[in-house]
């Protein structure tokens, strides 16, 4: 079994993979602040639902910048210097437990479920903040993996800002006072996608991915805005930059769960279960 924790700036989803790979039961709970409140909660969680269980790797997803393992920075909760690991060590005796980037392991799940995994991919997740995960050959791209596009620095409406400034959910309802869910406007649809656009007009030539798979909150309406947003690509981009395929991710709110998932047959030397 392998357990996957996806930590959101709102909420926490927990959930396991049986051994032939099968996501079983999610459990959720609102994301705490205090990283005291959080290892509590996700502690208890983990113990009241796999007490007595085999378990042969924790994933838990972060949605900020780790190095060494270590939560450095939280764009959307007020952690520094956080070491989770160490926090929610022996939860479950000896079961390692991994911490990575949570775009970072959406790219890797959505990579891996395609039919045919491409050289490299460009997964970006639009929820309530945007991130980015770069995927080379089927594997986090170790040497890009601190890549943060949310926070390219873009001109927009004459203003230099962060790329999810005005791009991402939050942004959307903000400008809009409508959540996605909401909105039916064409119009406003079209001015999403051209919001969005900025962003891959700056990232697109840089990487030259493959595939862009979008996911988050946002990538769950992707049939509204996807077909203006390729057309604006394929129209602003470089005549030799060719815009690249763009899909949906086939789990849009579960992709980090499923990069979990992969990280841990990665990663975890122990784990036997199917790929």
């Amino acid at each position: 079994m392998i357990i996957a924790v996806d930590t959101g700036g709102t909420k926490t989803l927990v959930a396991s993979f049986d051994q032939d790979g099968v996501l079983g039961e999610q459990i959720k709970f609102p994301t705490p602040k205090d990283t005291t409140e959080y290892i509590e909660l996700l502690r208890k969680t983990i113990q009241e639902q796999y007490a007595g269980k085999t378990a042969e790797a924790i994933v838990v997803a972060i949605p900020g910048v780790i190095k060494d393992g270590i939560v450095i920075w939280c764009g959307n909760l007020p952690w520094t210097n956080f070491d989770v690991a160490s926090a929610l060590a022996g939860v479950l005796g000896e079961t390692p437990i991994f911490i990575e980037n949570d775009a970072k392991l959406a790219g890797l799940g959505e990579t891996r479920l395609l039919d045919a995994i491409p050289p490299q991919s460009l997964y970006v997740t639009v929820s309530t903040g945007i991130g980015i995960g770069i995927t080379t050959d089927g594997h986090i791209n170790q040497a890009l993996r601190n890549s943060e596009g949310g926070h390219a620095l873009i001109e927009y409406q004459g203003v230099v800002s962060e790329w999810e400034d005005f791009a991402s959910g939050q942004a959307i309802y903000k400008t809009y006072g409508q959540y996605a869910h909401d909105i039916t406007d064409k119009n406003i649809w079209d001015q999403i996608a051209d919001r969005i656009s900025r962003g891959f007009l700056a990232i697109i030539p840089m990487l030259q991915p493959d595939i862009v798979i979008i996911g988050g909150s946002i990538g769950t309406y992707f049939d509204n805005f996807s077909a203006e947003l390729q057309r604006i690509l394929t129209e602003k981009l470089p005549e030799h930059i060719p815009c690249p395929k763009f899909v949906q991710a086939k789990y849009p709110e579960l992709a980090v769960i499923y990069g979990c998932y992969y990280y841990a047959l990665d990663n975890a030397a122990s784990v036997s279960v199917t790929n």
